[in-house]
């Protein structure tokens, strides 16, 4: 079998922005595309283009009701998707669509076997319910991934990983009860950083009790303490023997991020995608899709991403 990296490299994500006066500002993709074009990594992997989702396929996860108010939204460019963070910019619609179609053709050329694995950098927006938006996240990208790989290919037994600061509440609480939807998440303890959830005692629900990791890390956590927490996570996703794995592996878990309060360092992450690459191979036939989170100081985005990259070549 031949492995290619495919990563989505394409201006169009860019446009998922809220204005340069929101931390989820403009900057975001052109800090990750130029360390992409200055380590030339363009050469070694397989760039494909951005992709808009329809209305069927955001409806996979998300509610026709709240589909409908972010169009009505986003036409009037006023407002807000939730409490105050997500504001209704103009066409963050489209945008947001972009997000979960790209994501969705990731999957799919990883499924066909056109890419074995991929990475797209905005996306992973973890924050979503399937009614509404949270934390700069319109549109819960992985969540739909995760529910077209089940109607679509037959996928069930499914890991998500998720390494950025903030707890993904909104797919951890979505399949909170779901024992085929395998979690490990390490993040910021939510007593010192939103959303405030993900706390160790949560572990699922009901027949799902005993497939949900949360790691949460205290202020200050440099790569020593979370390598030492990590292996308890990979021993977990190894028993799981997943089919599919994802990875949101969010830059605002590193030192400097202007929200958070952890200090990694980008070699952990690019530590998570090669081991992770490594349990791909061994259970889920090579299927990984990386989606790139949060971040929020730019230095850091290049740097995370552009290491898991590298960590995901053949």
């Amino acid at each position: 079998m031949t492995i290619q990296l495919c990563v989505y490299a394409d201006a169009a994500l860019g446009q998922y922005h809220f204005g340069v006066e929101h931390p989820f500002g403009p900057g975001r993709y052109p800090a990750f595309y130029d360390e992409f074009m200055r380590r030339g990594l363009a050469h070694s992997v397989s760039v494909r283009s951005a992709r808009v989702a329809s209305v069927e396929d955001i409806a996979r996860f998300h509610t026709r009701d709240y589909i409908n108010k972010v169009q009505t939204l986003s036409e009037l460019g006023e407002g807000v998707l939730d409490y105050g963070d997500t504001p209704a910019v103009p066409g963050i619609y489209e945008a947001a669509a972009t997000v979960v179609g790209t994501s969705l053709d990731a999957m799919e050329q990883v499924m066909t076997g056109d890419c074995t694995r991929a990475f797209v950098p905005i996306a992973g927006l973890h924050h979503a319910s399937p009614e509404r938006a949270a934390g700069f996240c319109v549109f819960n990208d992985v969540g739909v991934v995760i529910e077209s790989l089940r109607a679509r290919y037959g996928i069930q037994r499914i890991a998500y990983v998720d390494i950025d600061a903030h707890h993904g509440d909104g797919v951890f609480y979505a399949y909170v009860s779901d024992p085929n939807l395998i979690i490990a998440d390490m993040h910021e303890d939510g007593r010192h950083l939103y959303p405030g959830t993900g706390h160790a005692e949560e572990t699922g629900q009901g027949q799902a009790r005993g497939s949900k990791l949360n790691i949460p890390l205290p202020p200050g956590a440099d790569d020593e303490m979370a390598l030492d927490l990590w292996e308890a996570a990979e021993d977990f996703i190894d028993a799981s023997q997943p089919e599919f794995i994802l990875l949101q592996c969010g830059a605002d878990s590193l030192d400097g991020d202007p929200i958070t309060h952890l200090k990694l360092s980008g070699e952990f992450h690019a530590y998570v995608a090669r081991r992770l690459v490594e349990l791909a191979g061994r259970h889920a036939e090579g299927r990984i899709l990386a989606m790139g989170g949060g971040g929020y100081a730019p230095g850091n985005i290049a740097e995370a991403w552009n290491n898991v990259i590298e960590a995901m070549l053949p």
